[in-house]
């Protein structure tokens, strides 16, 4: 989705890429599909299981070797439905994924380009859910929570040192990808494509906006998300998501 997406759009814009997921055999298919139209790029690809801590550090260290400008942290999936029908163990391993993945990947390479002491760029991508709770998905809008105040947080202590570093945080709706049957959830707003998500991102990105949010229906949710009561917002995206079995 967003991720493979952002590879055809970087690479479009004459950039090497490292391409990092646990499946390889899609990893390949996007090389090769890359490769096809951009020939001359240098395209590396990673199979890592980057819900496993040891993983996502042995993965840093092998990327040192690396002249590395931009770090796109997109890893992520989602869960729905009652609590007592949703798996704990996958609860856990989303939560390894969406934010302790996040913050080793995140916190090293600030301190690496932090060294290098030049322009560089990180996207973390979180998703509208950051902005406040809601019933059937409340562990991945938590870790989505955790992700955007992070990044907040970072921003600030970057600004504080004057680092060269510029971090940015995408927080979509719901985008056309396989989240929702990852998720086992059916939005009932409009999804975008992932190719107009990663334009816009792209476009906000070189501006070094921070909240990058697509789509107007979207937006207008974040501005009104400042002002709600959070009860309120429960009981609104109570409606928001359903089961597609249901």
């Amino acid at each position: 989705g967003i991720g493979a997406e952002t590879a055809r759009q970087f690479a479009k814009l004459g950039t090497n890429l490292i391409l990092i997921a646990r499946r390889q055999e899609r990893l390949e298919k996007l090389k090769q599909e890359i490769l096809s139209h951009y020939p001359d790029l240098d395209v590396v690809i990673k199979v890592v299981d980057l819900s496993k801590s040891s993983n996502v550090f042995a993965l840093y260290e092998s990327l040192k070797k690396y002249h590395i400008t931009t770090l796109i942290n997109n890893a992520g999936f989602g869960d729905f439905g009652l609590i007592e029908e949703t798996n704990t163990e996958k609860a856990l391993k989303m939560t390894d994924l969406n934010c302790k993945a996040s913050l080793i990947l995140i916190k090293e390479f600030i301190k690496r380009f932090n060294k290098e002491n030049s322009e560089k760029k990180i996207l973390a991508v979180a998703s509208a859910a950051a902005f406040c709770p809601a019933p059937y998905m409340a562990e991945y809008y938590a870790t989505k929570a955790y992700l955007f105040r992070l990044v907040l947080g970072y921003r600030q202590e970057l600004i504080d040192q004057k680092s060269k570093v510029k971090i940015s945080i995408l927080c979509p709706g719901p985008v056309k990808t396989n989240f929702e049957e990852v998720a086992n959830v059916k939005f009932q707003i409009k999804s975008l494509s992932a190719e107009k998500v990663v334009k816009y991102t792209i476009k906000k990105q070189k501006k070094n906006k921070t909240v990058i949010v697509p789509g107007a229906m979207i937006k207008c949710g974040h501005f009104l998300s400042k002002f709600a009561n959070e009860k309120f917002a429960c009981k609104v995206l109570d409606k928001v998501a359903k089961n597609p079995n249901n």
